[in-house]
């Protein structure tokens, strides 16, 4: 209740951000609160959202989905994989939010590029997004046979003879995917069944009192005033939003653009992801070969998402204010529809971008309380492009620290904030 103290004898649990991180938070709190866990203590969740349209429509809507064993970092990644699969399993995962195991590997080849009709490269699109961190490089040597190139004898939807070479990145079962936006917003409904609270405002401020959080202060949609809702226990889950928030945090935003293609009627494309590295043909300015490396995701539906490198546009006041720069999405159309013809004469339907958080010290995400802020702080954020892949053991991690006062399902001590602040 607004403008009222909290009653530490019942916590009340307030989340900021309604993206994956958030909202798969207040699940996992929403469906443990009254549990073993908590001796029987009622826990009051809310969940608080900057967006008129809702959760998911930042990065946790416009993200690719891929959910990897291979990911990074490895603490969480052991936590959250296992959790996908029992999700999955729960809650009918392969029908609600697109959950399937894909293959994953690296394509290598070249690009038939039409020069004089090509995209303007997009202002500043040349910061990677470093989805391969942690996987080892290398590339093979030109081969001519399909055999010997190693394409896959249902991967048909890329030019044979563009491909250089096709590495798996890594063994069957050990990627799969989910639709980032039908799995934030299953996860934010499943948790109002749970009896979630929500409330649609703009977060300004985190209130403390005596070295503990006490309030969380915003600005109620459509308001202009700000006003305060009382709490024991606060999770900041705002992504690259978060510095906004608690003043101080090393959290750098990306910008990154995203297409979704749909194939011509009768066109299938079978369930790869591909991290590609295509050499497009030199232009008559210029006698250098360009390499672009945008990242493909077959998804279920027939449909395909692809994205490209990031730029360091400044982050707007909300994400319903984040723009899209036409010739990024354009520039992504043109190279993936160069390796193949069933994506260059396929539909687009979204040209789109969102905001990535990125620990900027190197180190993240980060995970755990921040007591050195304000005790009862939690920071859930930095994931950068792994959000979606790490959301269920960040959100099992958080949630035993405010229920169970320690991290039992894993070890993530290397992601406390303590060892960033």
């Amino acid at each position: 209740m607004p403008n009222e103290r909290a009653d530490t004898t019942n916590p009340h649990v307030v989340i900021i951000g309604g993206g994956i991180i958030g909202c798969t938070t207040a699940y996992y709190l929403t469906k443990a609160k009254s549990g073993p866990a908590t001796k029987n203590t009622l826990v009051k969740v809310t969940l608080i959202e900057a967006s008129q349209h809702g959760p998911a429509q930042g990065a946790s809507g416009k993200a690719g989905g891929l959910v990897a064993k291979w990911a990074y970092p490895k603490e969480l990644v052991r936590m959250s994989y296992p959790e996908h699969e029992k999700l999955a399993v729960e809650h009918n995962g392969k029908d609600r939010w697109g959950w399937r195991y894909v293959g994953c590997g690296s394509w290598e080849g070249r690009g038939d590029l039409d020069l004089e009709g090509a995209a303007d490269e997009a202002e500043g699109q040349s910061k990677s997004l470093e989805k391969e961190l942690g996987l080892p490089g290398g590339s093979k040597p030109r081969a001519t046979g399909r055999m010997e190139k190693g394409l896959p004898d249902d991967l048909l939807w890329v030019d044979e003879n563009l491909t250089d070479a096709y590495s798996p990145m890594a063994k069957e079962g050990d990627t799969a995917q989910v639709h980032p936006y039908l799995f934030t917003t299953s996860m934010f409904e499943l948790a109002k069944e749970n009896g979630l609270a929500y409330i649609q405002g703009l977060v300004t401020k985190v209130v403390e009192e005596n070295g503990r959080v006490a309030e969380v202060e915003y600005r109620p949609s459509g308001s202009e005033t700000t006003t305060t809702i009382a709490a024991t226990h606060v999770v900041l889950a705002a992504g690259a939003w978060s510095p906004r928030i608690v003043e101080g945090l090393p959290i750098e935003a990306t910008r990154a653009h995203s297409v979704t293609i749909h194939p011509q009627v009768g066109v299938q494309i079978s369930p790869y992801v591909l991290f590609t590295e295509i050499i497009l043909p030199s232009s008559k300015e210029s006698i250098f070969r360009r390499t672009v490396s945008p990242e493909i995701y077959a998804r279920p539906g027939n449909e395909v998402y692809a994205c490209g490198p990031g730029d360091d546009t400044p982050l707007p006041t909300t994400v319903d204010e984040v723009t899209v720069d036409p010739k990024a999405c354009e520039a992504i159309i043109q190279h993936v529809g160069s390796i193949s013809k069933e994506l260059k004469n396929g539909t687009v339907d979204k040209r789109q971008a969102c905001y990535l958080p990125t620990v900027s010290t190197g180190a993240g995400p980060i995970v755990g309380e921040a007591d050195r802020i304000a005790k009862g702080l939690y920071l859930a954020t930095g994931h950068t492009c792994w959000g979606i892949c790490n959301a269920p053991g960040t959100a099992l991690a958080i949630t035993e620290l405010i229920l169970q006062g320690e991290v039992l399902s894993g070890n993530i001590k290397k992601l406390r904030p303590s060892v960033v602040l």
